[in-house]
């Protein structure tokens, strides 16, 4: 059975929860590899609407074992709370398994976000301030706190004042704050440490050991690929590895286990927060793509940058993931146009561009070539199989699957997770 790494090709927000949730049913196991809580996603089941933030895709489909891997930061009080939460709405959440090496989030990293932010002013990267980045920081920077570290009550002491002991001269002398105590921070963490204990595990081991068994296991990525650490619009990026080779390094599963790559994309494009967005819209359709898109973020709520579809980033996309399918979402919003623009190349200071260009500040002052494809004003969020699409629709598609030279698998017409028109057979 396969293991299907599922990726963003954009900037996020792609809805690759609901391409995750929609493999549930044929899938063993969900694992999380890559960011926090700094990233949302959503998931609509009949009239019941899910926003997931630390948790994976598949902990809403019963029988799935949903794995938070080594490449994630956890939030622990915003991982009790989401859990919470899904109990309440009835969500069995027993099965969880998180690895016992992914690293915390302590408050004081959270404090760091927030200020560097502020300090940053118009040279701000843009983060979610929930301190993500700082941790990544600290695992680099060889003074991160594992969730193991937490069954050692002296071993944690040791590296919070470790990680303190230079946090808390930058807090005073540079950004004008009190010092922060170490211990107050070990009794926030281990105030977690019985409730996580029961769901720790060496999830490497059992993530191979159910390949091994013919399980199918499913990766799920955090961001995208434009907001990869390596591969991104640097800085303007997260502070992990969102593309499939961030799958292997986030879970200790090695790439030769690797079947299929699976990337998920608008048909049209959407950004939060600060860097280059060649096809961004500050016109009507940009609001209206926001509105009938509703491109609010599922975690932070900020309203999205709305944009047209950009080929040559799906292409990127493409080649760096090593894609094997492509799912196309929201294809329902683009319903009502006349006319679709469809970016086929960059214009780089009056020298064209077919391929994402080299250099930052290339991307930067890239504008748009576009291509027009025709619109429809049919309804499609009833369509079921490809043949149900008006002609332009399908056009549209086929379009850009040419363009992106991989093959569109599946293709979202609605918010609710049976809303999809399938072509081809993902896990096939």
């Amino acid at each position: 059975m396969p293991a299907i790494v599922i990726v963003g090709a954009q900037w996020g927000d792609e809805g690759k929860g609901k391409a995750t949730d929609a493999l549930g049913h044929a899938v063993d196991y969900v694992v999380k590899f890559n960011g926090g809580n700094n990233a949302g996603h959503t998931v609509v089941i009949g009239s019941e609407k899910y926003a997931l933030h630390l948790l994976p895709s598949g902990i809403l489909t019963p029988g799935v074992v949903p794995v938070i891997g080594n490449g994630v930061v956890i939030d622990l009080a915003v991982l009790f709370s989401e859990i919470d939460a899904l109990t309440a709405r009835g969500v069995d959440c027993s099965a969880l398994r998180v690895s016992a090496n992914a690293h915390i989030i302590p408050s004081y990293n959270t404090t760091l976000d927030k200020v560097t932010e502020r300090f940053l002013g118009k040279r701000r990267i843009g983060t979610t301030g929930r301190g993500i980045g700082p941790t990544y920081a600290d695992k680099m920077n060889r003074i991160g706190i594992r969730v193991q570290d937490l069954f050692d009550a002296n071993i944690l002491r040791q590296k919070v004042e470790g990680a303190l002991f230079q946090k808390n001269e930058l807090l005073v002398k540079v950004y004008n704050r009190r010092a922060i105590d170490a211990g107050e921070i070990v009794e926030e963490l281990l105030a977690h440490a019985e409730r996580l204990r029961p769901m720790v595990a060496d999830t490497a081991r059992e993530l191979v050991a159910a390949l091994d068994d013919d399980k199918t296991v499913l990766f799920e990525a955090g961001q995208a690929t434009q907001l990869d650490v390596d591969h991104g619009n640097y800085p303007f990026v997260t502070s992990s590895n969102a593309t499939s080779g961030g799958a292997c390094t986030g879970t200790g599963v090695p790439p030769t286990r690797i079947d299929r790559v699976v990337a998920v994309a608008k048909a049209y494009a959407t950004r939060v927060g600060e860097g280059p967005f060649p096809t961004e819209l500050h016109d009507a359709d940009g609001a209206r793509l926001r509105e009938i898109g509703g491109e609010f973020g599922t975690t932070t709520g900020r309203p999205r940058r709305c944009g047209w579809y950009d080929a040559p980033l799906i292409r990127y996309a493409h080649r760096i993931n090593g894609l094997t399918d492509l799912v196309l979402t929201k294809l329902d919003v683009l319903t009502g146009w006349e006319r679709l623009p469809v970016c086929v190349a960059y214009d780089v200071d009056g020298t064209r561009q077919d391929e994402v260009p080299l250099t930052q500040s290339e991307f930067h002052h890239a504008k748009p070539v576009y291509e027009f494809l025709d619109g429809w004003q049919e309804d499609i969020s009833k369509a079921r199989d490809f043949a149900d699409l008006p002609p332009a629709a399908q056009r549209y598609v086929l379009a850009l699957e040419e363009m992106a030279g991989v093959r569109i698998s599946a293709v979202g017409v609605g918010p609710s997770r049976d809303a999809t028109v399938v072509r081809h057979d993902i896990l096939g």
